[in-house]
């Protein structure tokens, strides 16, 4: 294969230069890769000159600079190269600290530098030794690299390799030959690299094995083979209030609402799941001796002889209550190991919230009762006393009614006023006569004594007598009446308030509507084999990772 003689080439700009000189041609250098292939290919012919046209040209021609550096990158380009080269040779231009425009240029910089970018030193240098073995191998290279003789190791540039006749040896130890050796050297380098690959992912899948794999296949193992099937018997019901027609305010903006009832509810709930509903359900149903049954696994099931502690997180674990405050609703599910036990336990649990509702607000409303109606019976006993202070105050003056009696006593004297008045008048007109008539003066004048007398025993008697004065019996009367009327007016507001009392006391009553009855299932619950499974490899898989990455950290950490 020759090298076909390449022109030179003008560029023409545009401002006005001279004539280019001539580049001559640079002869294909070889590399150590292809020393074989260079002594079977002939040397390139030598280049003619172009002789300069002599006619003038206007615009830019390129210096000659550029258009050797042109010339040197074709004919680098016509050497066959292969892609592992040119990268090879791109790589020592970038370490070398050269600004390249492609890899043929990064071949032709290094060239000028006089290095050899397939050198053996050079490629060793582009090598990163990793572990122990990689760098034993490449300090080996290198060692076997300095024992070879000068002038043979500091080949930079291209030249004229004699041909060897001698045949390949037939031995199978290391290579005589510089170039397979390194090959060699190189290969067990990646094989090296490749099996620490291999060792790193073995490890890896080994770890994700013990630690996610196993453990996730003896989870599904278990909920699929070894667990004992469960029911659970669901049931929902609500904590209500007796309406009130006169709430008003923020009482009758909540009434009706899961927030009116949310402490009863909440109270409800945490009763059901409290050590002393577990006590007499275990009283009563035999709680603990059914989960003690043999026949539950092991896991599930509670030994026997176990603590009330033990016993009570097991009541916890398959006594599930929920509250949605929305709309106040209690869910309940119990969970046993036979469907029948299960409902049995459901309803015993329904019946302690029963009996817990009725006594939440019992004392509040007998506390209300008794109050009202203690009131009502010491306000009937006070009417009682005032009737008989009255009547007996009557019965002393003999006199039932003073106030008529008094009215009576003041209407004679006003009558006999008036009679005194007329008499007098007429005594005045009999006077004013010169000769009045003495007879019928003296008989005025006897008839005003008269009335005056009578008028004076008639005050006498509002004042004073054997029984009193009418006016003081008169005044005991009136008390006796004003106290009874006072009395009444109690009995009446005691009254009110007892029924007032009863009112509350029927607003404050709380009342348990189930709306879902507790009815055993007929297929188990419990173990979801599936998703039990599926939930332990996630865990596991999750936890498996944030020990490995505080690991890989930890570790950077300190190796740095």
């Amino acid at each position: 294969m020759t090298t076909k003689p390449k022109a030179q080439k003008f560029r023409v700009r545009r401002a006005s230069a001279q004539p280019k000189a001539d580049a001559p041609a640079t002869p294909p250098p070889q590399t150590s890769d292809a020393q074989g292939k260079a002594d079977a290919r002939p040397s390139p012919e030598p280049t003619p000159k172009t002789q300069p046209d002599p006619t003038p040209k206007t615009g830019a021609v390129d210096s000659a600079r550029t258009v050797a550096a042109e010339t040197d990158i074709d004919a680098i380009r016509q050497e066959g190269l292969t892609g592992r080269q040119l990268r090879m040779a791109r790589r020592v231009a970038q370490k070398n600290g050269l600004a390249v425009t492609s890899d043929f240029d990064a071949v032709r910089q290094l060239r000028q530098k006089g290095i050899d970018p397939f050198q053996r030193a050079n490629v060793l240098e582009l090598v990163t030794p990793n572990n122990a073995q990689t760098r034993a191998a490449a300090t080996e290279l290198q060692a076997t690299t300095a024992k070879e003789p000068a002038e043979q190791s500091k080949v930079q540039l291209p030249q004229t390799v004699k041909r060897s006749n001698a045949l390949p040896s037939t031995q199978l130890g290391a290579p005589d030959n510089p170039a397979e050796r390194r090959a060699s050297e190189i290969s067990r380098i990646q094989r090296d690299i490749a099996k620490r690959r291999r060792r790193n992912l073995l490890a890896l899948m080994g770890r994700l094995a013990m630690f996610v794999i196993l453990p996730t296949l003896a989870a599904g193992y278990y909920f699929y083979v070894v667990a004992t099937p469960m029911y659970g018997t669901k049931s929902e019901f609500v904590i209500q209030q007796a309406e009130s027609t006169g709430a008003s305010g923020l009482g009758g903006l909540f009434q009706g609402t899961g927030l009116a009832t949310q402490t009863d509810s909440t109270t409800v709930q945490s009763y059901m799941t409290s050590r002393e509903a577990f006590l007499r359900l275990d009283e009563d149903h035999g709680f603990i001796e059914h989960f003690s049954d043999p026949s539950i696994d092991p896991i599930q099931r509670l030994e026997a002889g176990a603590s009330n502690e033990a016993a009570y997180a097991v009541f916890q674990d398959h006594v599930q209550i929920g509250y949605d405050p929305t709309e106040g609703i209690l869910k309940m599910e119990v969970i046993a190991a036979d469907p029948q036990k299960s409902q049995e336990f459901s309803e015993a649990l329904i019946g302690y919230a029963e009996e817990q509702v009725d006594q939440l607000t019992q004392r509040v409303r007998s506390d209300q009762m008794e109050g009202a109606m203690l009131e009502a019976e010491q306000a009937e006993e006070r009417r009682q006393e005032a009737l008989a202070a009255l009547v007996a105050v009557q019965e002393e003056i003999q006199q039932p009614d003073a106030t008529g009696a008094t009215a009576s006593l003041q209407q004679r004297i006003t009558t006999l006023q008036i009679e005194l008045d007329q008499e007098r008048l007429s005594l005045a007109s009999l006077l004013n006569n010169r000769r009045p008539n003495e007879a019928q003066v003296n008989a005025t004048q006897s008839q005003i004594t008269l009335l005056e007398n009578q008028i004076n025993d008639l005050r006498g008697q509002l004042s004073s007598g054997d029984g009193g004065s009418i006016v003081s019996n008169n005044a005991r009367l009136r008390q006796a009446e004003e106290n009874y009327l006072i009395a009444v007016q109690k009995v009446q507001a005691a009254s009110a308030s007892l029924d007032t009392a009863r009112i509350e006391a029927n607003r404050q009553v709380r009342y348990m509507s189930i709306s879902v009855a507790p009815i055993a299932p007929d297929e188990a619950t419990y173990p979801k084999a599936f998703e039990n499974t599926l939930l332990a490899f996630l865990i596991l898989s999750g936890i498996y990772l944030m020990i490995s990455l505080t690991a890989s950290i930890l570790r950077e950490q300190v190796s740095s």
